[in-house]
């Protein structure tokens, strides 16, 4: 019994010190790697300071992009794609200087690589003990790599805030907030000549958000309806077999191109709306909001349908159970009990819905226009937010102007707006998780 109890504790210390060893060789590696990217990360740009310093003063002399050209040459003398048998001896003697360069790098890398590798070893072999508890180590590490992710991610989202809101004010210095806010004229201008008529621009946002508002209602009223009763008729009444096959299918929406949905939109809905329209007496322009928004609704319906399908299925079977036991159809059932157990998760996906149709671009380009138009009738063409950024930041484009600034202002302005719906969004799903839950 006492050799049996031996040779399990000396199996389970052997299984214990391989796992510390591979948990341990593990963190060595990934050093290693880290070592790696740094040093591919710079080693380009610091053999080309060396390279400049060791050039004649006159190539140094150089402009930048003259200098540039200088560089982009040496390496290709270095590649052998020039060929010529005219080459300056300074152009020579560096392309020779970088291809000693370069091998040094690579045979330093490769000597600290092995280097490091021994020391690992080295070290890993000392530090393995019974007492160690390397996934400890590893876990914390891990913990720490997650931290710099997400910090990284949530500096990223301030530095985006910070650029827009700073190019956002240097536009307000130049146009009053009121007159942007209140204004109901959008035509921004570029003063061309000092004399120019109408240099000055209108740059009043309400017809723009105005025009984003009515798209946007227009394909929530397609998307919503139609998404969410898929989506019960395949979580509650559809067979297994047909679901299978039918939500797919219904997803291919989703990876469809806009710039199809916008060919689509221009050349089938919007004729269809304007003679349809004609037919009964009503002017419809042949680029219109009803178009777009309706294309655009049915281009979001997955975005409603699979998340609230994914919700419904998660509503737990005792809810359905309970509801069924006092007596319910399976249509008060739906009413009365799942769909407002399930509304936190549907609002969620109505909300990504609105996201969606707040941030279209091509689909309104090719169906409603880019006239800023103030009116709430959905037959006649207007524009959108995304339209207008996209419109201002074309081309070759000055930053000191206000046509080009008023980008930033109305992106301002968009994540403003898709702050507040996000805050009601969460105050109705705190509201009803707390009642549910």
């Amino acid at each position: 019994m006492m050799g049996m109890a031996e040779s399990d504790h000396a199996s389970s210390l052997k299984k214990c010190q391989d796992k510390q060893l591979y948990f341990l060789s593990s963190s060595s590696s990934f050093s290693r790697a880290a070592i790696l990217a740094f040093w591919l990360m710079f080693e380009s740009s610091i053999i080309t300071d060396l390279v400049i310093a060791s050039l004649p003063q006159e190539l140094q002399n150089l402009p930048s992009d003259r200098l540039n050209l200088v560089i982009n040459d040496i390496k290709n003398l270095v590649k052998g794609n020039i060929v010529s048998g005219s080459i300056d001896p300074a152009m020579q003697s560096a392309a020779e200087h970088y291809r000693n360069l370069v091998s040094t790098s690579h045979a330093s890398l490769a000597v600290i690589a092995i280097v490091m590798a021994i020391g690992g070893m080295l070290v890993i072999r000392q530090s393995i003990t019974p007492r160690l508890r390397a996934r400890n180590h590893v876990e914390r590490v891990i913990q720490y790599l997650l931290i710099a992710c997400s910090t990284i991610a949530i500096f990223t989202t301030i530095g985006i805030v910070l650029s827009v809101l700073y190019e956002a004010i240097r536009f307000f210095k130049m146009v009053s907030p009121a007159d942007f806010i209140t204004g109901l004229e959008w035509s921004p201008q570029i003063s061309i000549r000092a004399d120019q008529v109408g240099s000055s621009g209108s740059f009043g946002a309400i017809p723009v958000f105005m025009g984003t508002m009515l798209i946007s209602a227009i394909a929530m009223c397609v998307a919503v309806p139609i998404g969410l009763m898929s989506a019960i008729y395949l979580s509650e009444y559809s067979t297994p077999s047909f679901r299978n096959i039918a939500k797919p299918l219904l997803e291919i929406l989703a990876g469809i191109p806009t710039v199809v949905y916008g060919f689509f939109a221009a050349l089938v809905v919007a004729p269809v709306i304007r003679d349809t329209g004609g037919l009964i007496g009503l002017d419809v322009s042949s680029e219109s909001a009803l178009a777009a928004g309706l294309v655009m609704g049915i281009m979001i319906i997955p975005f409603v349908s699979s998340l609230s399908d994914d919700v419904i299925n998660a509503v737990p079977m005792s809810l359905r159970e309970g509801a069924y036991g006092l007596g319910s159809t399976k249509s008060e059932t739906i009413r009365l009990v799942i769909i407002p157990a399930a509304l936190p998760g549907i609002v969620g996906g109505v909300l990504l819905a609105v996201s969606r149709a707040i941030g279209e671009t091509m689909i309104v380009v090719m169906a409603a226009g880019m006239a800023a138009n103030l009116t709430v009738n959905p037959l006649e063409t207007v524009t959108t937010v995304t339209v207008q950024i996209v419109t201002l930041l074309v081309g070759d484009q000055e930053f000191d102007s206000a046509k080009t600034l008023a980008a930033f202002a109305l992106g301002l302005m968009l994540f403003v707006i898709t702050l507040i719906l996000n805050v009601i969004a969460l105050v109705v799903v705190r509201r009803y998780r707390e009642q549910y839950e």
